[in-house]
């Protein structure tokens, strides 16, 4: 039998509207702020590395530069430069070469270039890049390679270089077409740039090409994001996310904010009706919800680095920053590029840090991963936590129900659109229970998983 859960303090408010269900927005379930480091972590992380075990993987490089730190951006490390761009990509080749237990273990299924800002980087090192990870890598034959980037400095001779080299999947920043609202928060493209450069992308017919979009943007009204949604429509993209905007402590936009520069960013009921809004848009012509931010116009784009990162695949880090995944250790990359630098030079991974898995790692895969594709089953759940767990559950399952976050289907529960705004906070919420029902007290501490390095703007 389970012990008796507080369930109480996880009650959604019935009768609400979608943005006052609950007070505050879990922005990321899964860092968790009080797990120790393992004493021996690169160690630990290169036997890890080492074993041969089945099981889904990904791998995940990081190309810590951008031209400018945009306002909305908490990631930002390095600014462009052009020698310090090449240096840095024969570095990443090297740890790329270099990473003979990759090449031992299962085919891996997606390949994420995040930043940072990939296309920032010359043509020339953008196809040495992707044809090192084909070289180097044990790849699926159907593996999605995915280079994300933004409008501005992306050209025509770096987009064909990648292509030429193997990449099939284009993740493009654009976050608004508004011309005002980009340049407010940093983009220089305007409308009709960003608009044109879509069009070239996508008509090469050679690439998936997503487009993201934040919502909630300061000074972003109802009309403007649903123009950008529009926008996004027309041009007849594989794939789009809707982000809600992450306001980050000390990022350029919560200090412009907090200095009286710009107006406040939008609230909860606000960000709430965008977000309604947009999936409509999107549910009406047809395009499928793949997971709580990210939706397909049809079955070309399948979006498998962020749902299998999220349903707790390995994932192996290469680059200065870059956070990994090994059965269930979260393990990080020297962030300092000249640290990073060196030890490559000198034939070592640069493993910085390593967390051992969270309790119950399996059920906390299944929430997630569940979750972000709007299912969870509960029976599933209950046979990889406690007996009576389901029993257990049901008050706080009837009552997410009548506050209109979850529709139940025999032994699932499916998200409704409130429950996809909130979906976090659902996550966070079974994180805990599932925890104490298993006698662990508070959940441990984890890194966050590798999945905000590839989605640099996700709320």
């Amino acid at each position: 039998m389970t012990a008796i859960l507080p369930l109480e303090r996880h009650f959604a408010r019935v009768g609400a509207p979608v943005g006052g269900v609950f007070t505050e927005r879990n922005l990321f379930p899964w860092i968790q702020r009080r797990t120790r480091p393992l004493e021996d972590g690169p160690a630990a992380a290169a036997r890890l590395l080492a074993e041969r075990r089945p099981g889904k993987r990904v791998a995940y490089l990081h190309v810590p530069f951008c031209a400018n730190h945009c306002l909305f951006c908490g990631f930002y490390r390095n600014r462009s430069a052009e020698d310090a761009m090449a240096e840095y990509a024969s570095r990443l080749e090297r740890d790329i070469a270099m990473d003979e237990t990759a090449a031992g273990g299962p085919p891996i299924q997606a390949v994420y270039f995040g930043g940072g800002t990939p296309s920032a980087l010359s043509a020339d090192d953008l196809h040495r890049l992707v044809s090192a990870v084909r070289r180097h890598l044990p790849l699926a034959p159907d593996c999605e390679i995915t280079i994300e980037g933004r409008v501005a400095g992306f050209g025509d001779d770096k987009i064909d270089a990648c292509l030429e080299a193997g990449a099939n999947r284009f993740s493009i920043g654009v976050q608004t077409f508004d011309t005002g609202l980009r340049q407010r928060m940093g983009r220089k493209a305007s409308r009709q740039e960003t608009i044109s450069f879509m069009e070239r992308l996508r008509d090469r017919d050679r690439a998936v090409v997503v487009c993201d979009l934040i919502l909630g943007l300061p000074g972003q009204d109802m009309e403007t994001w649903r123009n950008d949604v529009a926008t996004c429509l027309s041009l007849g993209l594989d794939g789009v996310d809707l982000y809600c905007l992450t306001l980050h402590d000390k990022s350029p936009l919560a200090l412009s904010i907090a200095k009286g520069s710009l107006p406040p960013a939008a609230g909860l009921e606000r960000m709430a009706a965008m977000y309604g809004a947009g999936l409509e848009m999107l549910e009406d012509a047809g395009w499928r919800h793949l997971n709580q931010a990210h939706w397909a116009s049809a079955t070309r784009e399948r979006n498998l680095y962020n749902q299998l990162v999220k349903a707790g695949a390995d994932c192996l880090a290469f680059g200065a920053g870059a956070g990994g995944l090994v059965q269930g250790h979260r393990y990080v990359i020297q962030p300092d590029i000249d640290l990073y630098g060196k030890a490559v030079d000198s034939g070592t991974k640069p493993v910085t840090v390593v967390l051992p898995p969270p309790a119950n790692r399996q059920a906390r895969d299944l929430v997630m991963g569940g979750l972000e594709g709007g299912r969870l089953d509960i029976a599933r759940l209950e046979s990889l936590t406690a007996p009576g767990l389901a029993a257990t559950l049901e008050p706080l399952l009837a009552q997410w129900a009548a506050a209109g976050l979850i529709r139940r289907r025999a032994n699932a529960i499916i998200l409704t659109t409130a429950g996809w705004f909130w979906h976090c906070n659902l996550v966070g919420s079974l994180f805990e229970l599932i925890d104490l029902s298993m006698g662990g007290g508070t959940p441990p501490a984890d890194l966050s998983s590798p999945q905000p390095q590839g989605i640099r703007h996700a709320g």
